[in-house]
């Protein structure tokens, strides 16, 4: 129960810092607030603040490690007789359906301080080639090949940069100012067209083997 009573607290003092840094950031701008002022806002130790987060920018993207596994665990987890690709294809309409954030749903405010931070933009660009390298590693195994494999590579770096770039299209139409229904909207059928062009090449690339 102690250790329970203490995980409780960590994870209240980490949000309590998140809540305030985000919000100075949107007030402030990124670049421009510093994590002393963070600290303060917090009424933690400037030591707390740099404990709990390595970096200022993982005060703001703070569910890195989730990012970075949706499109692996999409593979992992099709379906019998399922595909990767139609896996995929799967999770991402689900997502949009769900206008979830992980996708590109951040609302106005947090993806024009992304747009207008050139530190929150490169750490955004890297999570996603750190995505491709996880969905390389989940299509070896789901392919029973080497991560080596230059069409396990290849099958990466397509359905990597498909999901790159609709997620690049909903900070488009969300920095444009388009209601979040009508984002979705939008994107959806984008992503058909686009998930469409990979069927041929990926159709059959990665199946479940099907339940007997």
């Amino acid at each position: 129960m102690e250790l329970g009573l203490r995980e409780a607290k960590k994870q209240e003092t980490r949000q309590l810092i998140s809540d305030h840094a985000t919000r100075l950031f949107l007030e402030q701008g990124f670049e421009e607030t510093t994590i002393a002022q963070v600290a303060e806002a917090a009424r933690v130790a400037k030591k707390t603040v740099t404990n709990y987060f390595a970096r200022k920018e993982d005060l703001v993207l703070d569910h890195q490690e989730e990012f970075v596994a949706t499109l692996a665990a999409a593979v992992s987890a099709r379906e019998p007789g399922e595909s990767a690709l139609a896996a995929l294809r799967r999770a991402f309409e689900a997502a949009v359906a769900a206008k979830d954030p992980v996708v590109g749903f951040a609302g106005l405010e947090f993806t024009r301080m992304i747009a207008e931070s050139p530190t929150l933009s490169a750490c955004l660009r890297g999570l996603h080639r750190r995505r491709e390298r996880a969905l390389a590693d989940a299509l070896a195994d789901a392919a029973s090949s080497l991560r080596s494999d230059i069409t396990v590579r290849t099958a990466a770096a397509v359905l990597g940069a498909v999901h790159h770039s609709l997620f690049e299209r909903i900070e488009e139409l969300t920095l444009a100012g388009r209601p979040v229904d009508e984002i979705a909207e939008t994107v959806a059928a984008e992503a058909r067209k686009a998930f469409d062009l990979l069927e041929p090449a990926l159709g059959n690339y990665a199946v479940a083997a099907a339940t007997s």
